[in-house]
């Protein structure tokens, strides 16, 4: 009866658990999807409409930051239970909490760049990563769901994840290709800045594929 009881008290810290870290995507991809929107109304000059969705995505990544921590609330409590599950489940968590970061620092280069002109086929270009980047988060978070209801369809959608990864990837080397054509049309700061941002982006969509990886083990031990 104890043994019975001591696995229930397991299988419910982890639901628990995964339930945290589903609340934390779900919030990362609410930072994703307000910097596609800020994206898109840079490109078409709309400045403070940006900045206002720029705005939003601070607050919510702070909503990040809180759940993070109430994870690592629950995985001290359950440390002598499931220790290569907890350690798997950690680098979920910190992966997800860093993707954030990255978002938001390409955010922070929108308002660094401000009202800078900017060739329009680069912004094309970058628009569509972030739309990519949005299918990336969004895929990762149905897979998350499925990571104790159904493994299978869990580890599906971590392979989904990791094509769309691609396609980033793809529009990544795209846009850098560009730089070359239109330099001479954007001052330095700019193009370094510019730059920056996209490498932001392309390590948020890393981010992804690599929180992918730590779902397949997570749902093959589920």
């Amino acid at each position: 009866m104890a043994k019975k009881s001591y696995a229930w008290f397991e299988k419910s810290r982890r639901t628990k658990l995964l339930d945290l870290a589903q609340e934390q995507i779900g919030t990362a991809l609410d930072t994703v999807t307000l910097l596609h929107k800020a994206m898109e109304s840079i490109s078409k000059a709309k400045l403070d409409e940006a900045k206002k969705y720029v705005e939003k995505l601070f607050t919510v990544e702070e909503e990040i930051d809180h759940l993070r921590t109430e994870v690592f609330k629950e995985l001290s409590k359950g440390a002598a239970l499931f220790a290569d599950y907890r350690e798997d489940l950690l680098h979920l968590v910190k992966r997800l909490d860093t993707f954030a970061d990255h978002v938001k620092d390409a955010a922070r280069c929108i308002i660094m760049l401000g009202d800078t002109k900017i060739p329009e086929p680069l912004w094309t270009k970058t628009v569509k990563m972030t739309s990519t980047l949005v299918d990336c988060a969004t895929a990762l978070r149905s897979s998350i769901q499925n990571i104790s209801a159904n493994p299978e369809d869990a580890m599906k959608g971590a392979h989904k994840v990791e094509e769309i990864e691609a396609g980033i990837d793809k529009g990544y080397l795209e846009t850098k290709s560009l730089f070359i054509k239109y330099a001479e049309q954007i001052n330095n700061g700019a193009l370094i800045i510019f730059d920056d941002m996209i490498e932001f982006l392309e390590e948020a969509a890393d981010m992804c594929a690599d929180t992918a990886d730590y779902i397949v083990t997570l749902a093959s031990s589920a």
